[in-house]
């Protein structure tokens, strides 16, 4: 029998699975990639008895693949909060889906867990750009102003780490990141005893931010704001943590990321408007690389015969939602 761990890159995958692994520390193979890398089960190559979490990486986009695995007589437990669409029913197929805009992979699996390593959660919320249900949860577990500073700084390193068109361009290759904050059974304990991770996440974060600044907008209008990043590691880099900024400080508008590519493609990060938190699935779905939740999505690789589309789909999708 072989475990097989099967999660998304970004923050909430891995710390959705970091609370998983310290319930139950079982060895296990490790299938994961950048954030944008989510049709990651068709790469576990997946046989008869195996078992296999999946987490954070949408149904819809694994369905074939969690179908053939399940058919070689593979075990799934599947947890995650992207569209889905139709889930067959299977005796060896467990789910726990919810696509609530307040809702994320790390707090389903806190939910599984009864709360034992809701610390995880928190950072997995907050690196998930949802402050509402972090600050909720670190509530009940009685965290402080210092803690929650800490958890959430941490998450959205995290998430920071998880973007780029390939390995090449993040700080830490998304599986080696989880076996550094893997033993910890709080994430407050890594930052404090794992200090070269997390300075080095955190200074490339900083860095990279600070770049990000300089960039001044490509349309706006009074509902929707267009940003466009160079073809460059640190925009690739910052592209998805730099949208949710943009949208946590400007709560009643639409933003979209355009980071260009090498092949003359545009990665696109597409946020709703922080006080709608909907919408964006679906203008991003009309694409054929395209995909993500209500709140956030985004497309892969835009082909740029189709740029000056999508920006007048982008501001018609989002127009007068302020």
């Amino acid at each position: 029998m072989t475990h097989v761990d099967v999660f998304n890159g970004d923050a909430d995958g891995i710390c959705a699975l970091a609370q998983l692994r310290n319930a139950d520390p079982r060895p296990s193979r490790l299938v994961t990639g950048v954030k944008r890398d989510i049709a990651l089960v068709a790469k576990a190559s997946l046989a008869a008895g195996d078992e296999v979490t999946v987490l954070d990486v949408s149904f819809d986009k694994n369905r074939d693949a969690v179908v053939a695995a399940l058919e070689a007589g593979a075990s799934i437990f599947y947890c995650d909060h992207h569209f889905a669409g139709d889930i067959p029913a299977h005796p060896k197929l467990t789910t726990r889906i919810d696509t609530a805009p307040e809702v994320c992979t790390s707090l389903l699996i806190d939910q599984h867990l009864g709360g034992q390593f809701s610390a995880w959660a928190v950072t997995g919320a907050y690196g998930d750009n949802l402050d509402k249900s972090a600050e909720a949860l670190a509530d009940r577990i009685g965290l402080d102003a210092t803690d929650r500073a800490t958890l959430r700084r941490l998450g959205v390193c995290i998430n920071y780490n998880g973007y780029g068109a390939s390995l090449d361009d993040l700080i830490f290759a998304p599986a080696d990141l989880f076996e550094r904050v893997r033993g910890f059974a709080d994430p407050r304990d890594f930052v404090r005893d794992d200090r070269e991770t997390h300075e080095r996440l955190t200074v490339g974060y900083d860095e990279d931010m600070a770049k990000a600044a300089a960039v001044t907008p490509l349309r706006r209008t009074d509902s929707a704001a267009v940003f466009t990043l160079p073809d460059e590691s640190w925009a690739r880099r910052v592209s998805g943590v730099w949208s949710n900024d943009l949208a946590n400080g400007a709560p009643d508008s639409a933003h979209a990321v355009l980071t260009a590519r090498p092949d003359g493609t545009w990665l696109v990060s597409v946020r709703a408007p922080i006080t709608r938190r909907s919408g964006a699935d679906e203008l991003c779905r009309r694409y054929p690389t395209g995909g993500g939740r209500s709140a956030a999505a985004g497309i892969n690789a835009l082909p740029a015969d189709q740029l000056d589309a999508f920006l007048d789909d982008f501001e018609a999708s989002f127009a007068g939602t302020n």
